[in-house]
């Protein structure tokens, strides 16, 4: 495997360790898993063979610490995204919407302040919720007896919908400098940047999980 000419979505589900890789270089392996890592690398300005070279040393050590969610059938994988992503969403979101909301209150008045984040969680949790019911009460009862070519369509529909999750979580980063605090922000707004970290590495690996393993054909039957 030529790594730098390997896709994103490929080096995150082969390679153990290789998201939390690309985690640290803010290299987008889910929405944006096609790629491969020379282009998204050359796309943030980063050098790619540098970045090849820390996914080699993973791939060498050979020692996966993480599940092989690759290797599971689709019951099981599916149950895990529910379990681990659909309800943290679901946990997490609300008490993001109310931290902001706090955050604009009292600061709303400064220039670095994340005026509307607010509202634009809230239109988050709102498609969130409906994309996440239709995989509760449609999609996923379908995979869990079938395979990803015989319900291509609906599958359609869901990747499109996780390119719209990625433009809000792009929104996001815009919005409050990259999640980046100022120096003497209230612990408040430190919760509040500290939580929309922890969501925005969640949902990418809850994208993740979908477009490039469960929507994939694997080798690995369903139960």
């Amino acid at each position: 495997m030529n790594i730098t000419d390997t896709p994103l979505g490929e080096l995150a589900r082969t390679i153990p360790g290789a998201t939390r890789v690309f985690h640290a270089h803010r290299l987008d392996f889910c929405c944006g898993g096609k790629k491969t890592l020379d282009e998204a690398a050359r796309r943030r300005g980063l050098d790619a063979q540098q970045i090849a070279t820390e996914l080699q040393v993973l791939r060498e050590l050979g020692r996966r610490t993480d599940t092989d969610w690759s290797a599971a059938d689709n019951a099981t994988l599916i149950r895990h995204i529910l379990q681990r992503y659909h309800d943290k969403h679901r946990e997490q979101m609300p008490e993001l919407i109310r931290l902001a909301r706090r955050v604009e209150q009292v600061h709303g008045d400064r220039a670095d302040c994340p005026n509307g984040l607010a509202d634009h969680l809230e239109t988050m949790l709102h498609e969130l919720e409906t994309h996440m019911m239709k995989e509760e009460q449609i999609l996923f009862p379908m995979l869990a007896r079938t395979t990803p070519r015989m319900v291509d369509g609906p599958i359609s529909v869901m990747r499109h919908e996780h390119d719209q999750h990625g433009e809000a979580l792009a929104a996001v980063e815009a919005i409050t400098q990259d999640i980046t605090p100022p120096a003497d922000a209230c612990n408040t707004w430190r919760a509040l940047y500290t939580g929309l970290a922890q969501l925005r590495e969640d949902l990418m690996e809850h994208i993740h999980l979908e477009n490039n393993i469960l929507f994939e054909e694997r080798r690995t039957e369903t139960a």
